[in-house]
């Protein structure tokens, strides 16, 4: 059968007509991925580092923007925030002292060489003259730690630590356990903690002093050898 020119024509429009001119859709989407993916797009892309630093200013960026929408009274609110944020991390460290990375464990209660309980009290009411409060404390808890390894209520021991000390001593002299606890407490915090003491505090460990002059242990509970 022959085909006239005219009807050639129309079948290869046709055939035209019937083959897709669109590539589909995943196949393309992959291919642009597998294109994309070459190093050869890459060569300037930041490194993890900048991009890992680009998107946390990107999320302080929105954290301002949501701050700034939802604070009362828009960026003056936000500026009575911040000040208040430093005035309560001022007030913190007025309080606290400066923080120290002084390991309280590693120190021993008594730094120098062994001296009597007359000798720490002579060197605390020094110092409390010149109104050198924190060395003040220092000394007078060295002192009654001394006075109670005088007395044999605590074993001397050079490595004892200001809270062994107090709750060793705690367990022959119960009624004095809280007043002990609390002077090793202070002991520690103008030593390690980066506190000032003041003259109250100083007094505290005075009266504490004295009154341990004049208790009485429980023998029964006396761990540290029998008491004078």
């Amino acid at each position: 059968m022959t085909i006239t020119g005219g009807a050639t024509t129309r079948l290869l429009t046709r055939a035209a007509d019937d083959i897709p001119v669109d590539t589909p859709r995943f196949p393309a989407r992959e291919a642009a991925e597998r294109e994309l993916s070459k190093p050869m797009y890459h060569e300037n892309d930041p490194n993890l580092l900048q991009r890992a630093l680009d998107n946390f200013w990107e999320w302080i960026g929105k954290l301002f923007e949501s701050a700034f929408g939802s604070a009362p009274g828009g960026p003056l609110g936000i500026a009575v925030l911040a000040l208040i944020v430093v005035l309560l991390v001022a007030a913190l460290w007025w309080r606290l002292g400066t923080p120290q990375r002084i390991s309280r464990t590693a120190e021993t209660l008594f730094a120098d060489g062994p001296r009597s309980a007359a000798e720490h009290r002579a060197t605390a009411e020094d110092h409390a003259t010149a109104g050198r409060w924190n060395q003040a404390v220092q000394e007078r808890m060295r002192a009654i730690v001394r006075s109670l390894e005088e007395r044999a209520l605590l074993d001397p021991r050079p490595g004892r630590t200001a809270d062994e000390a107090a709750a060793e001593a705690g367990r022959p002299l119960p009624d004095h356990a809280d007043r002990l606890r609390t002077a090793a407490r202070e002991f520690d915090d103008v030593t390690y903690g980066g506190r000032t003491a003041g003259r109250r505090t100083y007094l505290l460990l005075c009266d504490l002093d004295l009154d341990l002059e004049h208790a009485k242990p429980q023998l029964s509970t006396t761990s540290g050898g029998t008491a004078e």
